[in-house]
């Protein structure tokens, strides 16, 4: 392996500062600058909104929690992933213990899932449950999806009042917390904005906490213009943050009472061609390398964070009989994995995983393996290594003395970065992380944030709780929070309700005309949180071990490509689950699987992946020349070499999709338009183009369709080399 793109990156230390009367903490305890700040910032009644950007590791959750662990107030904590929220669980139960406050606060956590396994157990509407589950707690754990639906009435019934669950809930929590936010998008932070205008214009008074190194300039600059008191604590602004250079400067700021926060790391950048499987044949091409950082560093803990579930499968059951004759244990960790496996998987000596360990969850590793898809992400994983001295084992304390990370990224980064007349960077130079993540983002892909999103579709969701205010069981207990959030919302999102209201009837209106079914396919997209997933199916998995984990959702494309598969019935698979869940004695949360597209058995992943595409059996150009999202039905899945395809397409062509059409390449939309990884766009054909190569027109389905609509308003279909985004 070659050592010609190596780099350091100094380390981090915290200024703290004297401990503030009213606040206990146990001795050699002290608060770091921003931690003290962020209290003062949600004590002072003119501060609606607290934004803290400190740096990874630096105690962010201690900040958020500090005033409740104290008996001061109460507080609903949201995360974007289950993991993340089991993490901070385990945080804050931490801090409680240490802290020994005199009124402990009551916790509890909740998933969709914890929900629907609680309410059938106790024989409770959701509704009911949610209410007893929040009843007297002073820390709520939960997920911004559950907040968002239950400001939307998703969980009681017709005939109760909108607000029957919402007004409850604002009114017994004091704080509302929304941690490593930045993983969302232009939807979710659109959803987020409607909500805190929700609860503020129905006469609460609440703060608002947004934990995030990067937060989004989008949100902070709407909740302002909404008239919201923002505050932003960043302390790399303010020269809160030190990065020595030697051991002498380190134990300097030690002495003054500075804090490590981020130890010395070594990146080895490593360059590789742009395809699907660069990463992983590098990897098992240099599984020596990872073996002698065990070898050379005693206790070692490792971690590889891949983009793609089925190279994580693949990869894991390679290391595991690679490492095993050296008694080296192997974890894995991905949206497919079952909650046994990703709970064990932190504990090995070497996990591999994908964007469900890079999330904020604090794993303690000295050696760190990973691929990016863009900046941000970059960043993201580089700041899971280098935040512990080690870790206990056994009731031992294993002390990491050295810490390496390689960065599998494409051969044009490499190239940005330490080529050319004048590289921003130089081969073995040594940098702080906050001028090292300046180069990153100037020079590393970015992804398209979105902007449009906010007037086009935001205010979809503004409409609809506007709406719902109207309720006649509310409607002149609200009458002047409607007039406010109406007001709030059209100079916030700078369109108008009006226009929304008559966008969703014409909707609803073509919907009727070619289906003959009530509803509103794209008004329900809008509304929602992270999108429905009309292409999910229901995935019994073989290769799991524990029988009641074996239960998953995964959407068909991933399963097109990655996976070996066999066609099953729905009744074959709830049957199962429900003998499953009687004889292991364990409760399987089955709403999941209310809405899936089909149920399959999975028996193994892949070794390549195969390709299809998607196909109308019409003439796509009318449509693409429309430039707007609509809902298609007759779509079908052509991939010839598979027998059980025909099955798919008898259930996928009866389905109404929501879906916006470019008469381009997925490739050449993908570049131009920079979109996410993971962005739901794949190539189509139509009766004209069926037999071509390359399919020449790109297809997005539910909320990615409607993203895509926001970036090519000014997209010609008919040829013009229009790209506005």
């Amino acid at each position: 392996m070659s050592a010609d793109c190596k780099i350091t990156l100094k380390p981090v230390y915290s200024q703290t500062v004297p401990t503030p009367d009213g606040v206990k903490l146990p001795e050699n305890w002290s608060l770091s600058w921003h931690q003290l700040a962020t209290l003062e910032a949600l004590r002072d009644p003119n501060i609606d909104v607290v934004f803290n950007t400190a740096m990874t590791g630096d105690g962010k959750s201690l900040a958020a929690y500090l005033e409740v662990i104290q008996g001061q107030s109460s507080a609903i904590g949201l995360y974007p992933t289950n993991e993340l929220a089991r993490d901070q669980e385990i945080q804050i139960r931490g801090y409680i213990t240490q802290l020994q406050p005199e009124n402990e606060p009551r916790l509890a956590k909740l998933s969709g899932a914890d929900l629907e396994i609680y309410a059938e157990n106790e024989g409770l509407k959701k509704s009911a449950a949610i209410s007893t589950l929040a009843n007297q707690r002073e820390v709520l754990l939960t997920n911004p999806d559950i907040f968002h639906y239950l400001h939307r009435g998703a969980y009681i019934s017709r005939v109760d009042s909108p607000d029957k669950l919402w007004s409850r809930i604002d009114k017994d929590f004091g704080l509302f917390i929304f941690d490593e936010f930045h993983v969302f998008a232009a939807p979710q932070i659109a959803s987020v904005i409607n909500t805190m205008l929700l609860i503020r214009c129905t006469n609460r008074h609440k703060k608002f906490l947004f934990l995030s190194a990067t937060p989004d300039p989008n949100l902070i600059s709407r909740l302002q213009q909404a008239g919201f008191r923002c505050q932003v604590i960043n302390p790399i602004a303010e020269n809160k943050y030190q990065f020595p250079a030697t051991p002498d400067q380190e134990k300097q700021l030690q002495t003054q009472g500075w804090r490590q926060v981020a130890r010395t790391i070594t990146l080895n950048f490593i360059p590789l061609e742009s395809s699907s499987k660069a990463s992983e044949n590098w990897l098992k091409e240099n599984g020596e390398l990872i073996l002698s950082q065990f070898k050379n560093y005693p206790g070692s803990k490792g971690a590889i964070i891949l983009n793609s579930i089925a190279t994580v499968k693949r990869l894991t059951a390679f290391f595991q009989e690679f490492l095993q004759p050296y008694d080296i244990t192997v974890g894995e960790n991905t949206g497919l994995s079952g909650k046994e496996i990703k709970e064990r998987s932190l504990m090995a000596d070497l996990v591999i995983g994908t964007s469900t360990i890079d999330v904020g969850v604090d794993f303690k590793i000295n050696f760190l393996i990973f691929e990016s898809s863009d900046a941000g992400n970059f960043i993201q994983r580089l700041g899971r290594l280098g935040r512990h001295d080690g870790y206990e084992k056994d009731g031992q304390m294993i002390k990491f003395n050295h810490f390496t990370a390689f960065a599998l990224v494409p051969n044009f980064l490499g190239e940005r970065l330490f080529q050319g007349d004048s590289p921003p960077l130089r081969v073995d130079g040594t940098y702080n992380r906050p001028f090292f993540h300046s180069i990153i983002n100037d020079n590393y892909r970015k992804i398209n944030d979105f902007n449009g999103y906010y007037r086009r579709w935001g205010t979809v969701q503004s409409f609809w709780l506007c709406y719902q205010l109207s309720d006649r069981t509310i409607k002149q207990q609200y009458a002047q929070s409607r007039q406010q959030f109406q007001k709030a919302c059209e100079q916030v999102f700078n369109n108008s309700l009006k226009s929304i209201g008559e966008d969703i009837q014409q909707w609803a209106g073509d919907w009727k005309a070619i289906s003959d079914k009530p509803g509103n396919p794209i008004a329900e997209e809008a509304v929602s949180f992270r999108g429905s997933s009309p292409l999910q199916c229901g995935l019994y998995d073989l290769t799991e071990e524990n029988p009641a984990d074996r239960f998953k959702t995964y959407d068909l494309p991933g399963i097109l490509s990655n996976l070996d598969i066999e066609m099953w019935t729905e009744a074959g698979f709830m049957r199962t689950l429900a003998e499953t869940a009687q004889r292991t004695e364990q409760p399987i949360a089955k709403g999941r699987f209310a809405h899936c597209l089909a149920f399959i058995k999975l028996r193994s992943y892949r070794e390549e992946r195969l390709n299809w595409k998607f196909t109308y059996p019409g003439d796509l150009q009318p449509i693409a020349d429309t430039g707007k999202v609509q809902v298609l039905t007759g779509v079908e899945i052509s991939q010839p070499e598979n027998k059980w395809i025909s099955a798919i397409n008898k259930r996928l062509k009866t389905q109404g999709l929501v879906a916006y059409i470019i008469r381009r390449p997925v490739s050449e939309v993908r570049m131009r338009l920079r979109l996410p990884m993971h962005f739901q766009i794949y190539p189509i054909c139509d009766q004209y183009s069926v037999h071509d190569a390359t399919a020449p027109y790109a297809i997005a389905f539910g909320q990615s369709a409607l993203l895509l609509d926001t970036l090519t308003h000014n997209l010609k279909s008919k040829g013009d080399e229009i790209w506005i985004v």
